[in-house]
This record gives C-alpha cells, structure tokens and sequence, in this order.
C-alpha cells in the first residue's frame, strides 16, 4: 500500500458519494483522493505523511459555482470601478448617491469611472440616472453607472465618445442604444452586446494582466469554490486567463462560455484545454432581468410605484431580446459542432420559446449526453421543469433571488402567487433534474451557504417565508453546490465529490451543515479551501 501526502481524520466527513458516507479519514496523493474510508485510510500513513485532525470541523468537496462571471467581477478591483451595489456597500439611495459624488470629486482629473451596482428596487428613490446629469458630473470624464442586473447602464457623453459610438450606429444583435426623438443618443444601453461597447474600452487599460483576476481567484478560493464557471466569456480574456494559469496564480478550476456570436463562429476550437481551463459551452439570452422589465413572461408587472421608478407603463409586460427564429439560427450553429448551449431565461414565456428551440435541435441532431442548460429560471412553471427533465435539459437557478430581493418580487413587481413562488427548487427537484445553485456574480457576491440556506427555508431578508411548498432539505441542496454543479460543467468525473480517483479539491468548514439550524447556513465559515491537494486559502 503507497503512502499519503495528506490525510484528514478526527471530523465529519461529506463525501457527496453514497458508497462513501460515514467514512472518517480521507487520503491525498499526487493532487488526488487516494482513498475514502476508516482504518485503511489511516493505513497510508507514512514518515511524510502530513495529518490534519479536523476536530469539530467538516471536510466536504469544494463548492462548485456553475454560472458565474470571474473575468467580469475581476473589475471591481480595478480603480476604474466604484462599488455601489445594495447588497454590498450602499444599501440605500442616500448610500450610493453620496458614494458617487465623493469618487467622483476624488479620482484623478480624466479617470473613466464606472459605478456598478445601481438597483432602484433596493436604493429606493435613487432618480435615473440621465445623461444630463452624468455630463454635468464629468463633462470631460467618461462616466458609466450600471444597473445592478448588468442587463442596463447609463452613460454620459464623454464615455460614448471614448468609446467611439455615435448617433447613427446601429444596435448590436442581442442589444439597444435607447434614442431621443430626434434619433440621438440618450446613453441609456440594454443588453450586454451594447452594455460592453461602452464599458469595454474604459476597462481595456485595467485588464490588460491577470493580476486583478488572480485576486478575484482568491476571494472564490476563500470562499470554498474550487470550480467556477464563466458565462460571458470573450476571446479578448483569453490573455488573462491563459497567463493566470501559466504563471501559476489561479486558485479555482474554470469552465467557460463563450458569448454567442451573431455570425454563429467560435473563437476556441472544440477540443481545448485541460482539467484546470476549459471551454466547454456557449451562452446565450432569451430576456434581460426581472430587475429592468424586460423579462418575457405571459403576465404583466404590477402596477405600484416600484414599476413606475423603472419607467414601465400601466400592465407592462417584457419581452424576448431574440426572436425564436434567431435562437434557433444561433442554436443550429454552436449546437451541431458539439457545443454545450447555456441559455439565459427568466419568463415564462421564453422558458416556453427556448425549449422550442432545443427539442428542435435534438430531433435533429440527437445527442445522448448533452447537458443542454437553462440559467436562472425565475418564473419557469413546473410543467416546464417537467418538459425540461424530459429532455435531458439541466437548469441552473439563481435561489439567492429569494433572500436578497424576495419582498420586491412580491409586494413591488408580481404578486403573492408568482412572486413568492420565483426561482421554484422543489418543483425542479421533483421533475426529475440535477440542478445547480448560483451567485451570478457580480449581481451578488460568491455565497454558497447562503443560496443553501435561501432554497432550504425560502426566507428573504426580512423574515417572510416564500413558497415554504418549494422548500428542499439540506443534502439536496449541498447536491446542487458540488456534484450536480460540477455535473451541469461535465466535470463531475474529476471533482464535485469525495471519490477516490478525483482531484483533491476540497473545503473545510467550521461546522457540518446538516447538523445546524438551516437558517444559520448561511453563518457556516470556510476554515481552509484545497485545489488538487495544495491550500489556496486558510483560515
């Protein structure tokens, strides 16, 4: 019998693999699960062999973030970007105002500022942001605020200008310039086709090393996610990435998605990189967000003065920002060649369009294990869910909705009955589908335990119970932060549970989950994080 590099004992264990539960000792070599299991485990001891007793603490797989944007969030590290987000530094209107006008006097002359993070709904009273009044801000200073959802920016004239747009160019596919009545431009953008045209050029200087992505590497990393995805992803962070991981600063194993291009081309060859970087899929939208109104759903908004703060009219109702005949072109495209699509949808009648879209595309081109994804999933109903299981199709739902803005979905934008029951984790689960649970940062910060505690008691931030019907157990939901989120990136055969023959990638917390109230889930802290055997971060 070899020996180990490392073995863990003294503690609970998670293995996330039934043939494993119950064991108390795991072994590591060469980056590795050697071994799962009591005595034996212990067996492999050797002279070198490092042992960890875990006390009172819980060794379990590390947390898998299946749609997320690393090469986005990154940007609030740059000195370009201001955070003002409800859910981290401004929790009011006042907060975020006062936080503007300070960077805005204190920046260097000419800097761009960009103000991420702007949510109405939760800084209640914040006026739109017009362009007069960024000009008037920096007359000569590109300014930008981006709405919280990222779906929305608004930008003053010296940001269009550096970014080289002017009255007579055309909407982006997939985006909108919004136009005066004279056709000029308002600097208010949809969508992130038009979104990135402005902000890009103001990032290009920030992002040009991987510095500021290996920081927010470490911030997942200390947040026990040792796998993440990417789900806009672009050719021009291939640099980034690809130096990250050269010079040995990454810390979190990636899986990417490449935003769908209109001509229907990829960037990255099917067959690319390894267990640490890859490609795997494309992403694509079928709305925006709830946050913005254009969701495409087959009800109305309310009518209260949260709507009318986000300038829709009387029983507005969103839409689609594709048509189905555009989804079915880019889906005919990336699907064929052996893409993994991933597919942005909140309404529920573009969840309807979508799977449209995908049954089409798998009577035509039968595939047996393609992992087709549906991201965020707010409004899809449970027949959907059903008619997605059916179909081999796997979502990814994004339950912190429920905790951060749980009472704006009911009492602002869509009643008791669609409202409370958003983001539906009981009805996926009993459809028959693995699901995942995500973060979407930088909407909300990497939180893990948080989005498990938020499907497990379905409470929002001021106490009120949504759907308690929707509710899943613990182990579900500790299902849906590993193996099954690591399943959704086809990476459940090297990490996402505590199998011998899988990376070491692992996360120590201070107490096991199933045994704490799971209101207090969301209190768990990561006491070390481990990616193929070696510590990315220690507490």
């Amino acid at each position: 019998m070899s020996t180990a590099d490392l073995i863990f004992t003294g503690g609970t264990i998670l293995a996330m693999d039934a043939e494993r539960e119950g064991a108390r000792a795991v072994a590591v070599s060469n980056g590795r699960i050697a071994a799962v299991g009591g005595d034996d485990v212990l067996a492999m001891r050797g002279s070198g062999t490092e042992m960890i007793e875990l006390g009172d603490r819980c060794l379990m797989p590390g947390f898998v973030e299946a749609h997320t944007h690393p090469t986005q969030d990154q940007m609030l590290y740059s000195d370009t970007v201001i955070d003002i987000r409800p859910v981290t530094t401004c929790p009011s209107a006042e907060d975020a105002h006062a936080e503007i006008l300070r960077a805005v006097a204190t920046a260097p002359a000419g800097r761009p500022l960009i103000f991420y993070g702007l949510d109405v709904l939760l800084q209640t009273g914040f006026p739109e942001p017009t362009r007069a009044w960024l000009d008037e801000l920096g007359p000569d200073r590109p300014i930008v605020i981006w709405q919280n959802s990222g779906h929305l920016a608004w930008a003053n004239g010296a940001a269009m200008r550096f970014a080289g747009l002017s009255d007579d160019m055309p909407d982006p596919a997939g985006g909108h310039y919004v136009r005066d009545d004279y056709g000029r431009l308002t600097g208010k953008v949809y969508e992130a086709p038009a979104v990135l045209s402005v902000i890009g050029p103001m990032l290009a200087e920030q992002l040009s090393g991987p510095e500021l992505l290996a920081r927010e590497h470490a911030d997942l990393a200390s947040r026990g996610v040792t796998l993440c995805s990417d789900m806009a992803f672009s050719q021009q962070m291939r640099p980034l990435t690809s130096a990250l991981y050269r010079q040995r600063q990454a810390k979190v194993r990636m899986r990417v998605y490449e935003m769908a291009d209109p001509g229907g081309e990829s960037y990255c060859p099917l067959e690319n990189g390894d267990d640490l970087f890859r490609q795997i899929g494309i992403k694509i939208w079928v709305d925006g967000s709830p946050w913005v109104g254009n969701i495409d759903t087959s009800f109305p908004y309310l009518n209260t003065p949260a709507t009318a703060a986000l300038g829709l009219g009387h029983d507005h109702r969103g839409h689609a920002n594709y048509t189905a005949d555009q989804l079915r072109q880019i889906v005919g495209a990336y699907y064929p060649v052996g893409w993994q699509i991933a597919c942005h949808v909140h309404g529920d009648h573009g969840v309807d369009t979508i799977l449209d879209v995908y049954e089409n595309a798998l009577a035509r081109y039968p595939r047996p294990d393609h992992r087709l994804r549906l991201e965020h999933c707010g409004a899809m109903t449970p027949e959907q869910f059903r008619r997605a299981a059916r179909l081999g199709i796997t979502c990814s739902l994004f339950v912190d909705h429920v905790y951060y803005w749980g009472d704006v979905l009911v009492d602002d934008l869509f009643g008791p009955e669609r409202g409370a029951n958003w983001v539906r984790t009981r009805s996926a689960l009993d459809a028959g589908m693995r699901v995942s649970f995500h973060n979407d940062c930088p909407v909300t910060e990497e939180e893990p335990l948080r989005n498990m505690a938020a499907a497990v008691t379905r409470t929002s931030r001021s106490g009120r119970v949504l759907a308690p019907a929707e509710r899943i157990t613990v182990d579900q939901a500790l299902r849906a932060q590993t193996i099954d989120a690591a399943y959704q990136l086809f990476a459940d055969d090297i990490t996402g549970s505590l199998t011998p023959g899988k990376y070491a990638d692992l996360v120590v917390l201070d107490r096991d989950p199933r045994r704490v109230p799971p209101a207090e889930l969301a209190d768990i802290e990561v006491r070390a994080t481990y990616l193929a055997g070696e510590p990315t971060f220690q507490n």
